[in-house]
């Protein structure tokens, strides 16, 4: 089976684009490309939570009520929730009324707020499980890594939760902590430039 799917202008694209028409777009500007934002990397780890046991289309197709209904993912804000906030957003039809998800951004938000404190930034953080590309799969043929392991294992140490190792990974792959395009993609080549361009964020010195 072939790996890729003709994109809208006849280019290959990573086969699962095929599975809606609004992945390309997602595929070809997001997807893979490295995130150094504390509030993009929070909220992707929040809507991967969230994905769980769902589809990605389903979760993107809400994303704009996502950010509206958790004030951008502003984990200062997010952090003074109360339950009363959580039993509102219990009523939201527009994102996914699971307590445990709404309780667990909301959760991870103060263990977030804990983090940036001791680590600089949650980039910081994050970037420093960055693997080499010597420890990564070929593109797509893994759902989780020992850099995920070991990343999921830290944040639930530091209390955060939906946060295990797949769900881990699939933030990797999308705020390009690795490269998962595969190497026939069109887009193959944008990311692993960008991913070259990119400063990796340091953690404070302890």
């Amino acid at each position: 089976m072939s790996t890729t799917v003709p994109g809208p202008d006849g280019r290959p694209r990573c086969r699962w684009c095929a599975a809606a028409p609004e992945f390309f777009a997602y595929h070809d500007s997001e997807w893979g490309f490295p995130v150094g934002d504390d509030r993009r990397l929070f909220e992707k780890l929040c809507l991967e939570g969230f994905q769980s046991g769902l589809s990605w289309r389903t979760i993107l197709a809400k994303r704009e009520n996502f950010r509206a209904a958790f004030e951008g993912f502003d984990f200062e804000r997010i952090a003074a929730f109360t339950q009363a906030d959580v039993e509102r957003l219990m009523t939201n039809v527009g994102i996914v009324r699971h307590r445990g998800k709404i309780e667990a951004v909301v959760n991870n938000a103060r263990r977030l707020r804990e983090l940036v404190e001791r680590e600089g930034s949650l980039a910081a953080y994050v970037w420093s499980f960055e693997p080499s590309s010597d420890e990564c799969a070929p593109p797509q043929t893994a759902s989780s890594s020992r850099a995920s392991v070991a990343l999921s294992k830290d944040l639930k140490k530091r209390g955060w939760s939906f946060v295990g190792p797949t769900t881990v990974y699939s933030f990797m792959q999308a705020m390009g902590l690795i490269n998962d395009h595969v190497e026939e993609c069109a887009v193959h080549g944008a990311v692993e430039r960008a991913r070259a361009e990119f400063q990796r964020p340091r953690r404070v010195a302890a």
